[in-house]
């Protein structure tokens, strides 16, 4: 056993610590976005890009076979790099919206978001959905306009539309100089410099030389053109006299953006932006989350936010992944779990470059780490050494969509439970049962239909076992609490359907919202729950997810 930690040597390491998430639309330059920030942090060499069929390589932020095969995040990953002095924890999350579910799950661990933006497209839909829940959460939201290599729209415009349509101002702390081919730099209004960038042919590969130079420098005329230079001026004094000043306690109650102008394609603007993050962004301790837990207290605590099977199919293997909220995590400590109040000792704990991982010894609070998992934990589990701590609460998506489970070949059913089950415990998709079949033709819930495709993909390539998944007409799942519950009553084939859940409890596939209000009438002592009882639900987040 190591010695204790000082509470000097407690705060430093917390104090260091960044853990943050990027969101976006889909196809707005996340993953890419991601891969840059790896490159100038120094964990890889030499970015791939996701999209590229010519390139070597692909992102490291995707490493399931699906992500590489269709070019998009389908699941949240974790890459933890250091950056000057300090120790990143970057939560990469999928941009679709069928995978909103695991996005919840993954802002719950961060402590602030980096709100991508396609610098043509502005505000897209997704890009709202899941900024109303980093708001309500209040996470602090950096702002990073992408594409500034391609002619988009005003950077006036879009700040216009931060304020018109989320309803947060913004504070540019770059300012761009000129767009597409003509994009040569950035002027940072903190320093009063102007930084030049070349990429002398290296496409995004690896880090470009940025030059910078005094606003006031003679030469800058020279170099920007007159046009340019006029232009530049002009917005420098325009931000100054209309623009919100930098308000660093404004930016960590989530009220103001710090906002950047960039390029993750060909690596312009990217130092500047992560060398200002950490400098801005809240450490564990800053933080404004919901847990009231002291991050530099002594005993340590966690919760599960992820569970991932199968992250390397040659060893069949299965992680908790844990934000550590307090104190100090080492190897093969034990800890006791809320649920069940048992002691368990937390072997193997891992820390992350996407699949690429490492046998960790010691973590702090703000670190994510991979405990492996013979299957103790849940979404949701809690850790904690010392006092006692309360339960950490993530909510559930109801599914909205259904297929019932076939197998081709029923030799295989085993296999077939086993993915099941694994797959239903990370959250990738809900599974039920039908009372009278028991474990035949299983039924799967998804809140969307390309978690069906996923499902498929890793069941025939995870588990050998090749399924048919046959759509119910049905939209809605809710489970019944109350007196006077007949199964019988409730199993009609034209507009209910009576399952069972993974904990056996009992619930109705309704097939729209007319049956759900007819049944409400007739049977007024039961009650009708969108989540399994005592499990928080997720309604008005979930009412922003759907489309």
């Amino acid at each position: 056993m190591s010695l204790p930690v000082s509470a000097k040597q407690m705060t430093r390491e917390v104090d260091r610590r960044r853990t943050f998430a990027i969101i976006s639309h889909p196809d707005a330059g996340k993953t890419t976005l991601t891969e840059k920030l790896l490159l100038y942090g120094g964990a890889i060499h030499l970015a791939g890009s996701v999209k590229s069929r010519r390139a070597a390589k692909h992102a490291v932020s995707d490493w399931m076979e699906l992500e590489k095969q269709r070019g998009i995040s389908v699941t949240s990953s974790v890459l933890q790099f250091p950056y000057k002095e300090y120790a990143v924890n970057l939560l990469d999350t999928p941009g679709h919206a069928d995978f909103s579910e695991d996005t919840y799950r993954t802002l719950a661990a961060a402590d602030s978001a980096v709100m991508l933006i396609d610098s043509a497209k502005g505000v897209e839909p997704q890009t709202i959905k899941l900024f109303k829940v980093c708001s309500m959460r209040k996470l602090p939201i950096f702002t990073f306009v992408n594409k500034m290599d391609r002619f988009g729209r005003p950077p006036l415009e879009l700040m216009e539309e931060l304020e018109q349509v989320l309803g947060i101002r913004a504070c540019p702390i770059n300012w761009p100089i000129g767009a597409g081919r003509e994009f040569k730099g950035i002027y940072d209004r903190r320093l009063k410099k102007v930084i030049m960038f070349d990429s002398e042919g290296t496409h995004g590969e690896s880090v470009v030389e940025e030059r910078m130079i005094d606003i006031d420098d003679p030469q800058i005329e020279r170099l920007l053109g007159p046009e340019r230079y006029a232009q530049l001026v002009d917005d420098i004094e325009l931000l100054e006299i209309a623009g919100d000043p930098f308000d660093l306690a404004r930016v960590r109650s989530g009220e103001l953006s710090p906002m950047f102008f960039g390029s993750a394609m060909t690596n312009f603007g990217i130092g500047p932006f992560l060398s200002a993050f950490v400098e801005m962004a809240p450490s564990p301790a800053e933080a404004q989350t919901a847990a009231k837990l002291d991050p530099t207290r002594t005993d340590f605590s966690g919760f599960v936010f992820k569970i991932q099977a199968n992250m390397n199919p040659a060893h069949r293997d299965r992680l908790a992944f844990v934000r550590i909220t307090s104190g100090r995590f080492e190897r093969d400590m034990q800890a006791q779990l809320v649920r069940g109040g048992r002691t368990l000792k937390l072997a193997f704990p891992q820390q992350f470059m996407a699949a690429e991982r490492e046998i960790v010894e010691e973590a702090y609070a703000g670190d994510i780490i991979g405990l492996y998992d013979p299957g103790n934990f849940r979404i949701g589990d809690t850790l904690y050494t010392g006092s006692p701590v309360e339960e950490t609460d993530i909510p559930r998506f109801s599914p909205e969509h259904f297929s019932v489970v076939e197998v081709r070949d029923a030799l295989k059913r085993k296999q077939l439970n086993k993915g099941l089950d694994q797959l239903a415990e990370e959250g990738t998709i809900q599974v039920f049962r039908q009372p009278q079949l028991g474990d035949l033709d299983a039924i799967v819930g998804a809140v969307g239909m390309l978690q069906f495709e996923v499902l498929k993909f890793r069941l025939e390539h995870e588990y050998k076992v090749i399924v048919t998944l046959r759509p119910l007409n049905f939209r809605h799942a809710r489970w019944v609490e109350g007196e006077g519950y007949d199964e019988g009553v409730f199993n009609r084939a034209d507009y209910t359907k009576v399952l069972i859940d993974r904990d056996g409890l009992p619930l109705i596939l309704f097939r729209n919202d007319w049956a759900i209000n007819y049944c409400k009438q007739q049977y007024p002592k039961l009650r009708f729950l969108p989540n399994p009882p005592g499990t928080p639900g997720l309604e008005e987040l979930h009412g922003a997810f759907s489309f």
